[in-house]
């Protein structure tokens, strides 16, 4: 028994340090994995109730739904290939401006992550519709003489999908680049390299974990999108999602619904593996990997060969075709400070990203009758009849109290787990991270269903604590990959100072750490705040019929009737996102003020 006894402390010990992590890990598991388990485990069994593949069976005997799992996956890869080609000069120009420039543009680049994904497809339908901006404008100009078609196509949707992934790419590989040693560069051009060759020798290689991470994101992210196709693209190249939506809202076709979420949900997770084999899913938080950190195994290895050879296969191209080419103008452009070409793209994307939405805010003044452009004359009657319906005022507060709710939910279940992974030495480190980041990759929809269904049993559909719990489930791991960005610049000693003057860990915690990552901690609490205002699949399948929520009726009113009553109300969600902007910005300046001090 004594001999036991300190085997039994390790662990006691060993469970109080990582205490943090239990309410997380305990929440999802029981809110996250089990509801989806379930629903997905309908696949198994045919109308009656009986084990059978009967499900499976009807996906490989008709070419439609083959059909639609191509038109998946490509749209799921000409959007990623789009962002990571576009994101990244984005990228590379904020990792290497001063920090004064790089604050302002990321303020521009975080406009559409901040502002409703609905209203981001209204202001596409405004600018790319036969009336819209865009073909307004082409007319005017005299290119065109008749408009032309940008919606109900895959135009529509990849531009639509493209604007709601890029900023989110951008960020993650900026969190990468933003981590490499800038004197690489500089110690390999004393040795004679020239710009192409740094670049493409040093600074993209190390680059890799974010392209990587950037490029699993949006993957699994559009794998799941239904917003966008249903909005902007065609009834003839329907996607997988909205397959699922039909069978469970029009035909109640639960089993089959299930077994479409089991194909889609399989795919998302052989996407998830490969990545986590060959980079590891600690580079969805920024951390960049080093050789302790890497896996064994033969296909990882294979896959680092793979990218190791053509990486240096490409270099030396550009070596080659850089040297065909005026060497001091194209050093420019890959010199730590960007040169005209890296500024053009940069601006052109931040342009591409801010100024869609507001071409909604003239439109909401427009005494026209339908979503036109130009705007024609003004009134204020389409925000009289926002203010006067009872539906959008009573879906405006319910959805901001949410919002609320799931963000301090959120933060309090976040926020110790990231200090221990941040912190301490976990055991399967990577694993407890899969599982805290794992909802960012899983398709809503699946959630929603398996939640749904397990609200159903137990009566927590249509409630506001049901809404928040379901919530909370996407809005977790924002929190924890903020909130660890930000440790991983927090110099430890200032705590331990305080302890050695006699401050304990909640003393030290109150009055040093938490004041210095409050920015960290703010911005957290606002991305869970946005998300959960934002999220659609959860207000569909676990509000009742009764339950106004944004989302929710901006859907409804998309789909049956397009006016613009429409952009009036996207008008106040922007106008709630520039306050949250402005209080992230009064926060992080105080906070800079602070750490000066």
């Amino acid at each position: 028994m004594s001999g036991s006894s300190p085997r039994f402390a390790a662990i006691r010990q060993r469970l109080r340090t990582h205490g943090g992590l239990w309410p997380a890990g305990v929440f999802l598991v029981v809110l996250f994995a089990i509801p989806v388990v379930q629903v997905l485990s309908l696949s198994g069994f045919d109308e009656a109730g009986n084990l059978s593949f009967v499900q499976f069976e009807r996906l490989l005997v008709t070419s439609t739904y083959f059909q639609v799992l191509i038109n998946t996956f490509w749209l799921t890869i000409k959007v990623t290939l789009l962002c990571l080609l576009i994101g990244y000069p984005i990228a590379y120009l904020l990792a290497n401006v001063d920090m004064r420039s790089r604050n302002a543009l990321l303020v521009w680049v975080l406009v559409p992550m901040w502002t409703s994904f609905l209203v981001r497809i209204l202001a596409w339908m405004v600018i790319l519709g036969r009336n819209g901006v865009l073909n307004q404008t082409l007319r005017q100009l005299g290119i065109t003489n008749a408009p032309l078609v940008l919606t109900q196509n895959n135009i529509g949707v990849m531009i639509g999908s493209l604007h709601a992934m890029l900023p989110i790419a951008i960020l993650m590989m900026l969190s990468v680049m933003m981590n490499i040693d800038r004197s690489l560069g500089r110690a390999a051009a004393t040795l004679g390299a020239q710009g192409p060759m740094i670049f493409f020798r040093i600074y993209l290689p190390l680059s890799l974990p974010g392209i990587a991470a950037s490029g699993l994101m949006v993957f699994v992210s559009v794998l799941g999108f239904f917003i966008a196709p249903q909005m902007l693209g065609s009834p003839s190249e329907i996607v997988i999602s909205q397959v699922i939506i039909t069978q469970l809202s029009e035909t109640l076709d639960w089993n089959f619904a299930s077994a479409l979420s089991v194909v889609l949900l399989l795919c998302t997770f052989l996407v998830v593996v490969l990545f986590d084999k060959a980079v590891g899913m600690a580079a969805l938080t920024g951390d960049m990997p080093g050789a302790g950190q890497r896996r064994g195994g033969g296909l990882a290895t294979a896959l680092s060969r793979i990218g190791r050879r053509s990486m240096t296969a490409a270099g030396w191209t550009f070596v080659w075709l850089g040297n065909l080419l005026p060497s001091r103008r194209l050093s420019q452009d890959f010199d730590e400070r960007p040169g005209v070409s890296i500024w053009l793209l940069g601006i052109l994307g931040v342009l591409f990203l801010a100024l869609p939405t507001f071409f909604l805010i003239p439109i909401s003044l427009s005494e026209n009758r339908f979503l036109a452009w130009p705007p024609k004359g003004f009134t204020w009657n389409w925000y009289a009849a926002y203010f006067n319906s009872v539906a959008w005022r009573d879906a405006t507060i319910r959805s901001i109290l949410l919002g609320l709710g799931t963000a301090a939910m959120s933060m309090a279940l976040g926020l110790p787990a990231a200090f221990v992974l941040a912190r301490q030495k976990v055991y399967a480190r990577g694993a407890v991270l899969a599982l805290l980041l794992l909802p960012m990759v899983v398709p809503h929809i699946i959630v929603a269903v398996g939640l749904f269904y397990i609200y159903a049993r137990i009566g927590l559909v249509g409630t506001n604590f049901g809404l928040m719990l379901g919530n909370a489930i996407f809005s977790l791991p924002y929190v924890v990959i903020t909130v660890m960005a930000v440790l991983r610049n927090y110099d430890e000693r200032l705590d331990q100072a305080a302890w050695t003057l006699g401050a304990n860990r909640f003393t030290t915690f109150r009055r040093i750490t938490l004041p210095l990552l409050k920015s960290g901690v703010v911005t957290g609490f606002l991305f869970a705040f946005m998300k959960a205002v934002d999220e659609l699949a959860i207000a569909l399948f676990v509000a009742d019929a009764g339950t106004n929520l944004i989302p929710k009726k901006l859907w409804e009113e998309m789909s049956y009737k397009i006016d613009p009553s429409l952009a009036a109300v996207s008008t106040l969600i922007l106008l709630i996102v520039g306050v949250a902007i402005a209080i992230t910005q009064v926060v992080g300046a105080s906070d800079r003020t602070q750490r000066r001090r």
